[in-house]
């Protein structure tokens, strides 16, 4: 009989107690067996031969699958429509992504660490601000302005950035255009002379190329100021964390250089008469009254400086905006409006020119025009045709057809047409404005507009040349053109050459407006020094009054200024001046054309 035991197969394996419901086995997560276990090849997570469990602790057939038995775990909320599910709310307190911006996309460097070169140019460009243009404007414009240059050229050189020819002609035009203030006294061609500075300056250190990056170029330094402003602070920051040592050396030697000019400076300048002059006109005259406008001109200048070579370091790609082509048209639809717009330009100058052959007389008698009527009448019109014509132009390019060779031939031919044409109307409108300033003499409103008016032929010859040779350099080429029309209008001196052409009509017709001449500046002084007295001393009283309650440094004096000092000295105009009231008017200076047409200096027409 056999022995007590375990049941036949079932011999040399010890039974297994059950286990109760929700025991678990020592397995990892994954189902499979805790260490030092083995598993039967095809058999997941249970032992061979033995049945599986489900969670509950009911048996489960040998290899069948092990599905999970639901848990009572009380009520279900009621399931919400799709259609009223609310999309989940982003986290207020969260930092959102934001997309980058149009400028960081134009603007794909940043720089690196501020050069102490340029640091220190920095600090300088601010210091001469303060120091220097509180009084006024004159050379120190010129001298601050160069720091700030410097300060850019020494950030352009960190950044590895190569200096190209237009880069160059930019910043020397832009420097060229300060000397204008250095050298008029008149405010008005000092005024655009400095805007069109600022502008090539900001071109320098972008180098744009298009229409539209010479546009922005020209205003971008003012993007650079918010960013260029940490830049420096981190610079400087990083600097006095590394040497605070040298920096107190450096300090501590300024405060005494500083004590020791002070105190041996006003010992010999009460031991010494004359140094005490020189050293007086040397120094600025600082004050304590006006710290706040000095502190404003010195923080001004330190920003401008920085904001400078931050851009010079990492400029804004402005060609990066494109403007797209308009749609080409056909050529029919295309040149008929432009080949009519040639017909009437054509029958206009035609007209012109019977004029200019038969005489002003002739056209006078048939259209009942007096001489200043017929001499003023026409310049504004022309202007603004030339203004419209360049406006066309443009347009016309825009939707021009782009067919090949034969619709360029097309567009060479018409536009090339109608620039001529405008040329000559250019000219027509500038003999008009000199028959008329021959006459009643030269404003500033007329040398202003006519000069405008000769820019503008100098625009189309550009275009004309850019229709032959190639439009590359064509929107450069217009801007340098206005850059050198500024600087030579500043150079010839208006106010000085309105008083010289009003200076010569007089010895020729004995007809001159004093009162108008009067407001000119210092510039006018050598042609109106000129003039017979009593007409001298009324042009002058109020140019002379002007210098004698000035007292501005050398550094904000300019040339016709001090030119007009040595010239009057300290000449009193005294009685002479008693009866200048409507004196150059009547029988000895009448400013009228006939008896219809009074003369008014300040019509532009």
């Amino acid at each position: 009989m056999p022995a007590d035991g375990p049941p036949s197969g079932e011999a040399g394996r010890a039974e297994i107690p059950a286990e109760p419901a929700g025991a678990t086995r020592p397995e990892n997560v994954a189902g499979a067996p805790a260490a030092g276990t083995s598993r039967p090849e095809g058999v997941e997570g249970t032992s061979a031969g033995s049945a599986t469990r489900g969670p509950t602790g009911a048996p489960q057939p040998p290899g069948g699958p092990a599905v999970p038995q639901p848990r009572d775990t009380g009520p279900q909320p009621p399931k919400v429509p799709a259609y009223a599910q609310r999309p989940p709310q982003p986290n207020p307190w969260g930092q959102p992504k934001q997309a980058p911006s149009e400028l960081s996309r134009l603007r794909p460097v940043k720089p690196g660490a501020i050069p102490g070169a340029t640091l220190w140019a920095v600090l300088g460009t601010g210091l001469l601000s303060a120091l220097l243009l509180g009084e006024g404007i004159g050379l120190n414009l010129l001298v601050v302005a160069a720091a700030a240059a410097l300060a850019a050229y020494f950030a352009a050189r960190a950044a590895a950035r190569r200096l190209r020819p237009w880069t160059a002609a930019w910043a020397l035009g832009g420097l060229a255009l300060l000397v204008v203030p250095a050298l008029r006294d008149a405010g008005w061609p000092s005024l655009l002379a400095i805007v069109s500075a600022f502008a090539l300056g900001s071109l320098a250190l972008h180098g744009s190329r298009s229409w539209l990056g010479m546009f922005l170029g020209s205003l971008g330094l003012l993007t650079s100021v918010a960013e260029s402003l940490g830049w420096g602070a981190r610079g400087v920051r990083d600097r006095m964390a590394g040497s605070r040592g040298r920096w107190g050396v450096v300090f501590r030697s300024t405060v005494v250089a500083v004590v020791l000019l002070i105190v041996f400076g006003a010992l010999f300048a009460s031991a010494d008469a004359a140094f005490a002059d020189v050293l007086g006109s040397l120094m600025p005259d600082v004050s304590v009254g006006d710290s706040p406008w000095r502190f404003f001109l010195g923080v001004l200048g330190l920003v401008g400086a920085l904001a400078a070579a931050y851009t010079a370091a990492a400029p804004v790609r402005w060609d990066g905006l494109t403007v797209r082509p308009g749609k080409a048209r056909g050529r029919l639809e295309w040149a008929l409006p432009l080949v009519v717009l040639n017909l009437l330009f054509a029958a206009f100058l035609a007209i012109q020119l019977t004029v200019l052959l038969g005489g002003y007389d002739k056209v006078m008698a048939e259209t009942d025009l007096s001489y200043s009527q017929y001499a003023r009448e026409g310049f504004w019109q022309l202007l603004w045709a030339t203004l419209l014509t360049l406006l066309v132009i443009a347009l016309a390019l825009r939707w021009a057809p782009r067919g090949g060779a034969r619709d360029r031939t097309l567009v060479r031919g018409v536009l090339g047409t109608l620039c001529l044409l405008t040329l000559v109307v250019v000219a027509s409108a500038l003999r008009r404005m000199d028959l008329y300033v021959d006459a009643y003499g030269l404003t500033r409103l007329r040398i202003s507009v006519a000069a405008v008016e000769l820019w503008l032929g100098v625009v189309l010859v550009l275009i004309m040349a850019a229709g032959a040779f190639g439009a590359k350099m064509l929107p450069r080429a217009v801007a340098a053109s206005a850059a050198v029309g500024v600087l030579a209008f500043g150079l010839i001196s208006p106010d000085g050459l309105i008083a010289e052409q009003n200076v010569a009509r007089y010895d020729r017709h004995h007809s001159i407006d004093v009162e108008y001449l009067r407001g000119l500046s210092a510039d006018a002084v050598p042609a109106l020094d000129t003039l017979p007295e009593p007409l001298r001393s009324c042009a002058l009283e109020e140019i002379q009054r002007s210098l004698r309650s000035s007292d501005e440094p050398w550094y904000a004096t300019s040339w016709g200024e001090a030119r007009a000092r040595d010239i009057l000295g300290d000449w009193d105009p005294g009685y002479r001046t008693r009866d200048c009231s409507g004196l150059g008017s009547g029988d000895n200076g009448s400013e009228r054309g006939d008896v219809d047409d009074p003369y008014d200096p300040y019509d532009p027409y």
